[in-house]
């Protein structure tokens, strides 16, 4: 279990994070992305941009 940043709920970690990967907050629906493995951190996800993948 890790805690959410945000409301600092407990969110299950997933069973073989990678970096980059969004797993979401289920008391506070935030999404928030893996930073770290060692040990499993994750921050906020940014928002989408207008100008993502142009």
């Amino acid at each position: 279990m890790i805690t959410c940043p945000e409301c600092e709920g407990r969110v299950a970690a997933p069973e073989e994070p990678r970096v980059h990967e969004i797993v979401e907050c289920a008391e506070c629906r935030s999404e928030l992305e893996v930073v770290g493995l060692d040990p499993l951190l994750v921050a906020l996800a940014p928002e989408v941009e207008e100008d993502w993948g142009e």
